[in-house]
């Protein structure tokens, strides 16, 4: 049974902000209607469309692309390793 209260992660924002030593990334999808208010210095999207956001571990957004493997190629080409967000 749900209680509707938002479980809070055991780690601070601090400490998930230096996980992997600024090394670690995760991507997620979402819309492009919504990129402007998630990465505010990045370009205009048409609306309706889906894109996906890579992520520092700090909650930084990196990049914004129109495919999770773009993602996932730049976050390698960078050195990051992407973990999975559960």
């Amino acid at each position: 049974m749900s209680s509707g209260a938002v479980p809070q992660s055991p780690m601070s924002q601090d400490a998930f902000a230096v996980l992997g030593g600024g090394r670690m990334a995760y991507v997620k999808p979402a819309r492009s209607e919504d990129v402007a208010f998630m990465c505010p210095d990045a370009p205009l999207l048409a609306p309706g469309q889906d894109v996906f956001v890579l992520y520092g571990a700090n909650g930084m957004p990196i990049l914004v692309t129109d495919t999770r493997e773009a993602a996932l190629a730049n976050a390698a080409s960078e050195q990051l390793e992407t973990v999975s967000l559960h």
